[in-house]
C-alpha cells in the first residue's frame, strides 16, 4: 500500500508543531519536531519512488566531535 501523502501529512503536522514550540521557547521540542518531520519527508519522498522500506542511519559521534 502506498502512503506518501500520509507520511507527508504527518510531517507536515510535525513541522507546524516545530514552529509552535520554536515560537513559544520550547527549543528542545522544536529541534524533535524539525528531525521527525524531516525524516517522515524523506520516507514520504522515497515510497513515492517505490522503495518498500527506509532505514535512516545516524552517524556515531563522540561529544568531542560535536561542534555547536
Amino acid at each position: 500500500m502506498e502512503r506518501s501523502r500520509d507520511w507527508m501529512d504527518q510531517a507536515q503536522g510535525d513541522l507546524e508543531h516545530a514552529q509552535h514550540d520554536l515560537e513559544h521557547g520550547f527549543y528542545e521540542w522544536a529541534c524533535f519536531s524539525a528531525q521527525q518531520a524531516a525524516e517522515k519527508a524523506v520516507r514520504a519522498i522515497f515510497q513515492k519512488l517505490g522503495a518498500s522500506s527506509v532505514k535512516i542511519f545516524y552517524p556515531k559521534l563522540n561529544r568531542s566531535e560535536i561542534i555547536i
